[in-house]
């Protein structure tokens, strides 16, 4: 299968940008490098006309397509999907084998969150090649960077969008990567990737949502590629997690999606995705969606929940996030939680995460350091690393299962979006002996006791002494 649509400067003729504003509804061609509208500012979707496209009847056609693994077009977890997101010639994205990623049946993790055995699922999305979610959604900007001609392309970063961009950039040589972080505001896990990959790192006095308002001017001033998820192209590649959790799942919808909300690329994303499926009848229901903020960084949550800022059939009222905003600068309120990841105030793509929620019927939660850090202890003991951002989905789901919103025999899909060791410090404070480096890492976040830590023993350098602990507490 591949797609049946001429080819014009590189782009194809099936798809185009339109804005998100239903009272504007403006469209542009692919070929032109835009983050908002420029006639009312607002969002952008990459969109397509299906009818230019040559699509699988259902979505198990797809399967085939693996026996063309020497095809990195179809090696690639997003690109063997490139029917459903048809905006690039085949011959022209780039792809570093990403996407290779695993949806395991987490029993373990079950009974923690309090569902049956066989019910909890967990897609672990820091198997990628520069270890988080990030690199779905930066092939596919970057594709489309590659595809318009650019030379130069900039992000800012918690860390791991920039450790995915400066990634992208060392492999291919295509452009040279300028990242933008806060003071103090990344972990060194992701910080060496940057440094390591050769990416020009820009830190100033400020916090992600500082660095986000810098770097679209800068990209816009000095005509700089931007590819932070403002890009309607990046969630085009994050879409593809959800494809790939069908096929896991032998293209059953499932009951739930619980994921991180930190920019809200990833569940704007899912929302797109499933949409878009349910559009072309290639499946008959949407799952629902959860979106778990951190309680240092709760945006959605009070706009939603406390709020009651809703989608309102493409009719948000988002001058109610304006006046959150202001309320923040008044303030002088900054994000702060051990998850890094997600720590943002001013999530860019909020609009289109209300389009997800409305989508999917949606809900939103917020949960403290103190439950994210267990409930990464117990997706440890369960056998796979990830980094605090990514346990919030599994503590979203454990309050949720706790309220009664989700049953105990639901089937449930936590997101994880990144690898434990891009914040090993956390990882080591939570299960240390020292209570000094305890307190220092993780106290002054209102974590006060390691409830799941796996602590080491100290014991002479005796063999008796040795062989007693072992027998001990094994």
């Amino acid at each position: 299968m591949s797609v049946s649509t001429s080819v014009q400067n590189g782009t194809t003729t099936a798809a185009f940008q339109r804005c998100l504003n239903i009272d504007c509804g403006a469209t542009y061609d692919v070929g032109e490098v835009l983050t908002r509208c420029p006639k009312c500012f607002d969002l952008l979707d990459v969109a397509y006309d299906w009818n230019k496209v040559a699509l699988p009847s259902k979505l198990s056609d797809l399967e085939a397509l693996w026996s063309r693994r020497h095809d990195p077009l179809r090696f690639s977890g997003v690109w063997r999907f490139h029917e459903l997101l048809p905006y690039a010639p085949a011959n022209r994205v780039i792809t570093v084998g990403e996407g290779q990623t695993l949806l395991q049946q987490a029993d373990f993790v079950a009974k923690y969150v309090g569902l049956k055995p066989g019910q909890l699922y967990l897609q672990y999305e820091g198997m990628n090649p520069s270890g988080s979610f990030k690199d779905n959604g930066m092939c596919a900007a970057f594709t489309h960077a590659h595809m318009v001609g650019a030379k130069r392309a900039a992000c800012a970063s918690t860390g791991n969008t920039s450790a995915s961009l400066a990634m992208y950039c060392a492999v291919t040589q295509l452009m040279k990567a300028i990242i933008f972080i806060g003071s103090g505001k990344i972990s060194y896990g992701k910080l060496s990737q940057a440094l390591e990959y050769g990416a020009l790192t820009v830190q100033i006095a400020g916090d992600f949502d500082d660095a986000m308002a810098r770097v679209q001017e800068i990209s816009k001033e000095l005509g700089i590629y931007l590819v932070n998820s403002v890009n309607p192209f990046r969630l085009e590649g994050q879409k593809t997690v959800m494809f790939r959790v069908l096929e896991a799942l032998r293209w059953e919808v499932p009951d739930w999606i619980v994921v991180p909300g930190g920019n809200l690329g990833n569940s704007s994303a899912f929302g797109k995705a499933f949409l878009e499926l349910k559009e072309l009848g290639l499946i008959n229901r949407i799952p629902r969606l959860a979106v778990i903020n951190a309680a240092g960084a709760d945006t959605l949550d009070v706009l939603y929940n406390q709020r009651n800022l809703r989608w309102s059939r493409g009719r948000p009222r988002m001058e109610i996030a304006c006046w959150y905003y202001d309320e923040l600068d008044r303030d002088h309120v900054k994000a702060d939680t051990i998850a890094s990841a997600i720590e943002i105030n001013r999530p860019v793509n909020l609009k289109k995460c209300l389009r997800a929620l409305d989508a999917c019927d949606g809900v939103v939660r917020k949960v403290n350091d103190q439950e994210i850090l267990d409930a990464k202890a117990q997706v440890g003991a369960g056998g796979i690393g990830c980094e605090p951002a990514s346990a919030a989905s599994v503590a979203g789901a454990k309050l949720l299962r706790q309220q009664g919103v989700i049953g105990s025999d639901d089937r449930v899909v936590c997101i994880l979006t990144g690898h434990q060791l891009k914040d090993p410090t956390a990882t080591v404070a939570y299960h240390t002996t020292d209570q000094d480096q305890f307190e220092e890492v993780l106290g002054s976040r209102g974590v006060t006791r390691a409830s799941y830590a796996n602590r080491a023993i100290a014991v002479p350098n005796q063999m008796d002494a040795i062989i007693k602990a072992i027998q001990l507490y094994s």
